[in-house]
């Protein structure tokens, strides 16, 4: 019996990145494209709202200054809707011992600074580490 590759696994991982910046949206979108996600983008939080309740997403990462919806709205939102059906990292400038408490009651599973380094952005996506 073969063994699924670790890449495998991952081009089945759904991801939906909630981010107003277009060009931060972009970067991140290309980059877990090419390392084999499935990714959809959302530029503001009613529109990452809209998309994650259509549609079947594994992780959605979620930046938190959003128009709209900030992003501790959208994880409360998507957690009342889908339970633990969606794994959330917030993806933040904000200094996680800032924020910290915000983004657990919100619902977040993860708490990433960017610009995060694929050591810390792979493992969360995953699942592999929580809440940091």
């Amino acid at each position: 019996m073969l063994e699924e590759s670790p890449r495998a696994t991952e081009s089945r991982c759904h991801v939906l990145i909630v981010e107003d910046n277009p060009d931060g949206r972009e970067s991140l979108r290309l980059l877990l494209t090419l390392l084999g996600y499935d990714v959809e983008v959302a530029s503001d939080g009613r529109e990452g709202v809209q998309k994650a309740l259509a549609d079947h997403f594994d992780v959605a990462i979620v930046d938190l200054g959003l128009p709209k919806l900030d992003g501790y709205e959208v994880a409360r939102r998507l957690r009342r809707s889908l339970g633990r059906e969606i794994r959330l990292v917030a993806y933040t400038s904000c200094d996680p011992d800032d924020a910290g408490d915000q983004v657990r009651d919100a619902g977040f599973d993860a708490h990433l600074v960017k610009p995060a380094s694929l050591q810390d952005l792979i493992p969360r996506l995953r699942g592999d580490i929580s809440r940091n």
